[in-house]
């Protein structure tokens, strides 16, 4: 970290909102409201319940940590201040401003600022780390969780009564979640709701109550109105499904990105339909499916995405065969060869495997890191 970034530091405000230190030893759960700085739900839902925690001190196992996440975007009602806080996390970008190297933007320093807070939260954990990042979005819709589909966050997701969405991690680079994740966290994303919708904020209270009581902090009976908490989610979500994104729409400067206007969270859309337009003219839908996160705000680098529902039944076969260990195997196959030094990672030539689509190597955990000309590279973390 350079002089300017820790001199940006040092004039920041504080990002906990609060520390709970449970009088038995347990896990972790770090929950982080306001990475995007025009979504204060979260960091208001910390703000509320840390009170209430104090309260539960000695029932609480483990420690609770509440973070704010970006100070000075949030201090603006901006999403950002100069890039996208939550696409800032890539190995490039943490290295360069660890060592001093290059130009540093605003997100920098909250950047070092949150990796203090975990490198300290990770040194006091008397248990597993958890990581919950609460969002909001720009259209209305229903609350959904996000994850790296490991089967530790599947498991952690599930007690969730929303859909969750798979494959976001395979859209996005450099985000928050996926580094923690890297280093052996159980993450998950929680979009409450609309940005200022007052529901958005309640919907963050019960996603929080529900995340200790699953990561086995505190008893059900421990949690004020918790039966409450799930029924508010189970009908605000419409109850728990599995989605996987099927294509997102990049946006750039310049491009004149325009959304329709009306589209909402999980809306039904067609092949062919017309979604939104730019410069070149009208964008149209690739193929059927639900329509996530379209952008009706001023910054961001994500015009909308795709999804399509995933049967259950897939679900159970990804978990046996991840569970099998014949993932072992995969380089075996005829133009699939695996990385030397790291048994996680293949390299696939698409012009050979070509009957081995993606979603095959998605059952063993698998997801696409990048795709260079016939080449596929796709990577897994340790379940």
């Amino acid at each position: 970290m350079n002089s300017e970034v820790k001199s940006a530091a040092a004039r920041a405000a504080d990002h906990r909102i609060a520390r709970i230190e449970g009088a038995a030893p347990g896990p972790t759960l770090v929950v982080v409201g306001g990475l995007h700085g025009n979504e204060p739900a979260g960091v208001a839902a910390g703000r509320q319940i840390a009170p209430l925690l104090r309260q539960l001190a000695e029932r609480l196992r483990g420690d609770v940590v509440l973070l704010v996440g970006n100070t000075r975007a949030l201090a603006r009602s901006r999403r950002y201040v100069d890039v996208d806080l939550n696409r800032h996390w890539t190995p490039n970008r943490l290295e360069s401003v660890a060592s001093g190297d290059g130009d540093t933007v605003s997100e920098d320093a909250d950047k070092c600022e949150l990796i203090e807070e975990f490198h300290d939260a990770r040194a006091r954990s008397r248990g597993d780390m958890f990581v919950i990042d609460l969002h909001s979005t720009s259209a209305p819709g229903a609350p959904f969780v996000t994850l790296g589909d490991t089967l530790r966050n599947r498991e952690f997701a599930m007690a969730f009564p929303v859909t969750i969405i798979l494959g976001i991690e395979e859209q996005l680079e450099g985000t928050m979640l996926s580094n923690l994740n890297e280093q052996g966290m159980v993450t998950l994303g929680f979009e409450a709701g609309q940005h200022e919708d007052p529901a958005s904020l309640a919907n963050d209270i019960a996603a929080i109550w529900i995340a200790l009581v699953t990561a086995g902090m505190l008893e059900p009976a421990d949690v004020p109105d918790l039966s409450e908490h799930r029924r508010r989610l189970e009908l605000a979500g419409g109850g728990r499904r599995f989605v996987e994104i099927r294509h997102r729409h990049p946006v750039r400067p310049g491009d004149g990105f325009e959304m329709r206007p009306g589209y909402v969270n999980f809306q039904p859309i067609a092949r062919g339909e017309t979604l939104a337009s730019d410069w070149r003219g009208p964008i149209r839908a690739d193929e059927s499916g639900l329509m996530l996160m379209p952008l009706y705000q001023a910054l961001g680098d994500d015009g909308f995405f795709v999804a399509r529902v995933v049967r259950p039944f897939w679900l159970g076969v990804s978990r046996v065969m991840r569970r099998s260990g014949a993932a072992g195997v995969l380089h075996l196959l005829p133009g699939v060869r695996r990385q030397i030094d790291n048994p996680n990672v293949l390299f696939v030539n698409t012009r050979m495997a070509r009957f081995f689509p993606l979603q095959l190597f998605h059952l063993f955990g698998f997801r696409k890191m990048r795709w260079t000309d016939d080449w596929l590279t796709v990577t897994r973390r340790p379940d």
